[in-house]
């Protein structure tokens, strides 16, 4: 098989940019998948990847789930990711990232980048000392600032909705939620849970972490040897990408699964159809993690917190749709929510086309 072109993930993107620079020690990639709503805009994930094909299909299947999320959540915007190879807590210098920043900036604009997974609000205003081509900069410098808080808000509403669907009520008080990965996002959703009532289980790599979030929240830690058999209602990946795959599927015992993880489906056709037959109800992740690119993207349109939040509060209403079109049409809810979002770019592309 083709290296590039011929992979599933490659999915018609239009560029791929590889980065390097030999003085910081930079090796990036920067994906642009679809530009027709507009200058693709997505985070930057620093990760210590093993090989670097897994660093290029990460940033392949990253970038396309922005497109995606981005025309479903009503953004004009289209859809893009990078990715830097290396340890977030030892690698990354302000040189680094002064250097990625030129590499965003030659696109001209292009590509519009933001924090993500190894990034700090810091590490973009230190990108946007050399490019104006980044979001979520830091309040002081007339940013929107850290997305996550928005984006654990999005993902505790699009679970609401999830659970109203298969519960019949969207209370969680006394609901049992695993919470995988309690970073920024995790920890704030292990919040929105635990205020409302939910017996909320934690697990996370980080033991150090997990036992600081256990005891501030009162959260359970779970100490089983296969969390994907916990006895739960719902499950919430917020880690890494792929946790639902052939390996965990038949495991689970949640009847619904809502989380901030992108690309939670190893295989969005197969995964997909084996929760629909199974009776699991699924939040589609480019769905309702999509806070945080309603957060940055209010600094480009030039928006409030009070527009931010209630595009947010709008994930709710939009999961149900979702679920609904799914229903009616004998579908899974990945599958109703990628045909509306490709709907929208389609009739984008028309409109551009008549110009």
């Amino acid at each position: 098989m083709d290296p590039v072109f011929g992979q599933l993930s490659f999915d018609d993107h239009e560029q791929i940019v590889f980065c390097n620079d030999k003085d910081t020690g930079l090796k990036a990639i920067i994906g642009i998948h679809n530009s027709v709503m507009g200058p693709a805009l997505g985070g930057t994930r620093m990760w210590n990847y093993n090989t670097e094909w897994e660093a290029l299909n990460d940033v392949l299947r990253l970038s396309r789930g922005m497109t995606y999320k981005s025309a479903i959540t009503g953004l004009n915007i289209g859809g893009g990711k990078a990715v830097i190879i290396g340890d977030a807590k030892t690698q990354k210098t302000p040189e680094l990232m002064r250097k990625f920043g030129e590499f965003v900036h030659s696109l001209s604009g292009r590509y519009i980048t933001a924090e993500d997974v190894g990034m700090e609000t810091k590490d973009m205003d230190t990108v946007r000392d050399v490019t104006p081509y980044v979001t979520g900069i830091s309040e002081e410098r007339g940013g929107s600032g850290n997305p996550s808080p928005v984006t654990a808000y999005g993902v505790y509403l699009g679970m609401k909705a999830a659970a109203k669907s298969q519960f019949g009520s969207d209370v969680l008080d006394g609901k049992k939620v695993l919470v995988q990965g309690i970073g920024h996002v995790g920890e704030t959703l292990v919040e929105y849970l635990t205020k409302e009532g939910a017996q909320v289980t934690i697990t996370d790599i980080n033991e150090e972490k997990l036992y600081q979030v256990a005891s501030k929240y009162n959260a359970s830690i779970y100490t089983g040897e296969d969390l994907y058999t916990a006895d739960v209602d719902i499950y919430a990946p917020c880690a890494m990408g792929a946790t639902i795959n052939d390996a965990t599927i038949e495991k689970i015992k949640a009847k619904v699964i809502a989380g901030a993880a992108n690309n939670q489906l190893a295989d969005e056709n197969v995964h997909g159809q084996r929760l629909k037959d199974r009776g699991i109800l699924y939040a589609p992740d480019f769905l309702i993690n999509a806070g945080g690119i309603i957060n940055v993207y209010a600094e480009l349109e030039h928006y409030g917190k009070a527009e931010i939040m209630a595009k947010t509060e709008n994930i709710y209403n939009t999961t149900l749709e979702i679920i609904d079109y799914a229903a009616k049409n004998g579908i899974t809810t990945h599958k109703a929510a990628l045909t509306i979002a490709q709907n929208r770019i389609d009739q984008r592309k028309i409109e551009n086309a008549s110009k």
